[in-house]
């Protein structure tokens, strides 16, 4: 779109075209808040390649019985996908690249985002305002709006702008400033009507997909103001105007004459301008248009090139602030996972309660009684780790797009994940805890019931670090609950009950010095039976046992209580550091980005 042409002098044309095709909405307040200077996009002669066998997740090459010297074979051979490509878009100019699936798209966004994901340019030359384009400069004056929408579905499209303005505008912008440039976007976009409207995504009903797909664009428009930018975008929406409906003869002579009014609509907008790559012929200018499409490449995805910024963002401390906040308004809004959750612990809870119920004449064994405290912490964490692993997945897409668009740094989102889910951590503890310490007829005095409820406390702080260490460093949920799994599983089996400590072999006896389900369990058990006189019956008397003593036997009081403690939180520091590398230098994209 040539940068002189104003939305309103638009509509000065083919007005029933328009109308029926670019003004559908009830919303029609457009106006633009552009302010930067003149830039340019220009690629010359490029020829870009691309390694098939990069492309082939490692995991999957593995599903394959492959071993790592055979992964290339065969595929070792780079297949070009651009060959000799030449365009240059100007500020307020809008570049449809069109093209069939395979055809390149997606990998010339990459090339111009510096992100050649398996692949290599050969020749040619991507230039910005005539630099050539380096991934710092990159990150100062290109905005990229991806293929496939990554939002938080429970906040509102209000909400999804503001927290955007928050992390992206100067820090030196005032609230009053970052709220009325999100009206700006808002207004620009035409999402007045679903301000206040949940995102949504496919398993919750929010705002449409068109709508989605704007607010999108907006997250990007936020610092890259609007119409003199320039615009590398999908014609999705030009194919289908494009297109000739060949179904039956009435439908195929009104798509024709659509395309008709449409092609002589963009010769009377870009006569007498010389900058353009394509030129209309003599006859094309006296409408003889084909009604085939002529243009043979695109892209899925939209990029904008704004001016470059060297205003400085917010710091570490307002990031880490504006994502904890983002993170627990999201998180508390999602009242169905919420109850699900809640429901599942105290279901799980009433049915250990009432399994060994102790109360008046019910008397358990020192078995029962062993087996309660092992079940009750072993089982506590694993329904927390599946649902954190899960959860981390679901927006593992939208975190290596914001990480790679430089919104935040790993350091603030490590911090607002670790300490955003305390508050639900405590209520899941809670009300798993409380009912069953009760039913069981545990240790009533508070000294123990504070230990024992800290320990549980503990115990599933450390599962919820395990995972999302998990979900950090493997790149699908199948993967990470894989190696979750096997080391719970590992953990549970050397953990002091199944078999005693005293039993186990060299490496299970290594695997059990760093189960924190073991020094959950030994903790627990010097709880509830040192410094208790337990009385076993033995047919028609009863013999009093020291309860320490049952707890030598098992070789659990080998270490003082405190020691317990300490052992897993220090066991749930080396996940959290682990977390935050992984976070750091291990590429956050989602099985489907591979």
């Amino acid at each position: 779109m040539p940068e002189n042409l104003h939305p309103e002098s638009e509509m000065k044309g083919d007005v029933s075209i328009q109308d029926s095709v670019f003004l559908s909405e009830s919303d029609n307040s457009l106006y633009f808040t552009y302010s930067g200077q003149s830039n340019t996009l220009e690629i010359r002669d490029l020829t870009y390649q691309v390694d098939k066998a990069f492309q082939v997740p490692w995991y999957e090459k593995l599903a394959e019985f492959k071993m790592p010297c055979m992964w290339k074979r065969g595929q070792d051979v780079p297949v070009p996908v651009i060959q000799n490509l030449n365009l240059k878009v100007k500020s307020g100019q809008m570049l449809a690249i069109i093209g069939s699936s395979g055809y390149g798209k997606s990998s010339l966004l990459d090339v111009i985002t510096c992100r050649e994901n398996g692949g290599k340019t050969k020749a040619g030359q991507v230039l910005i305002n005539g630099q050539p384009s380096t991934p710092q400069l990159v990150k100062k004056c290109i905005a990229h709006v991806r293929q496939h929408d990554q939002l938080l579905p429970n906040l509102t499209v209000w909400e999804t702008l503001l927290f955007v303005a928050q992390l992206r505008l100067s820090r030196t912008s005032s609230d009053a400033q970052r709220k009325k440039r999100v009206e700006d976007v808002i207004a620009e976009l035409r999402l007045r009507q679903c301000a206040h409207t949940r995102v949504g995504n496919e398993y919750l009903r929010g705002v449409s997909g068109g709508e989605r797909r704007r607010v999108s664009i907006g997250v990007q428009l936020l610092w890259n103001p609007g119409e003199g930018g320039s615009v590398v975008c999908v014609a999705a929406c030009v194919l289908d105007l494009t297109s000739i409906d060949r179904q039956d003869r009435q439908r195929e002579t009104a798509t024709k004459e659509k395309v008709r009014s449409l092609a002589a609509l963009f010769l009377e907008k870009v006569r007498g301008f010389d900058d353009f790559l394509w030129r209309a012929t003599e006859e094309e200018s006296m409408l003889t248009v084909s009604v085939e499409p002529r243009s043979h490449v695109i892209s899925e995805q939209i990029i904008n090139v704004p001016s470059p910024s060297d205003q400085e963002l917010p710091g570490t401390i307002q990031q880490f602030t504006t994502l904890i906040r983002r993170q627990i308004s999201n998180d508390f809004r999602d009242l169905p996972m919420l109850l699900t959750q809640g429901l599942e612990a105290f279901v799980m809870a009433m049915v250990i309660g009432f399994l060994f119920y102790g109360h008046g004449g019910i008397r358990r064994s020192f078995m029962d009684t062993a087996a309660l405290l092992f079940v009750t912490g072993a089982l506590i964490p694993f329904p927390v780790i599946l649902h954190i692993i899960a959860k981390c997945h679901s927006e593992r897409a939208m975190l290596y797009y914001e990480l790679e668009d430089g919104m935040y740094s790993a350091g603030p989102y490590f911090f607002a994940k670790i300490l955003g889910e305390l508050p639900e951590h405590c209520a899941y503890v809670v009300i798993y805890g409380i009912p069953i310490y009760w039913l069981a007829n545990l240790r009533p005095e508070p000294e123990h019931f504070i230990l024992s409820f800290l320990m549980f406390w503990l115990v599933v702080y450390c599962g919820r670090t395990m995972a999302l260490w998990s979900a950090a460093l493997l790149p699908n949920l199948h993967t990470s609950s894989f190696l979750v799994s096997a080391l719970y599983n590992s953990f549970y089996l050397s953990g002091g009950f199944m078999i005693s400590l005293d039993n186990l072999w060299t490496v299970p006896g290594w695997i059990s010095k760093v189960s924190f389900l073991r020094w959950c369990f030994e903790g627990l058990m010097q709880i509830q039976f040192n410094g208790l006189i337990y009385k076993e019956p033995f047919g028609n008397i009863t013999i009093p046992i020291p309860g320490k003593l049952i707890v030598d036997g098992m070789d659990l009081n080998s270490h003082p209580l405190y020691a317990s403690y300490v052992i897993i939180i220090g066991i749930s520091i080396s996940f959290i550091a682990l977390y935050y590398l992984s976070l750091r230098f291990i590429k956050q994209k989602s099985s489907l980005d591979l």
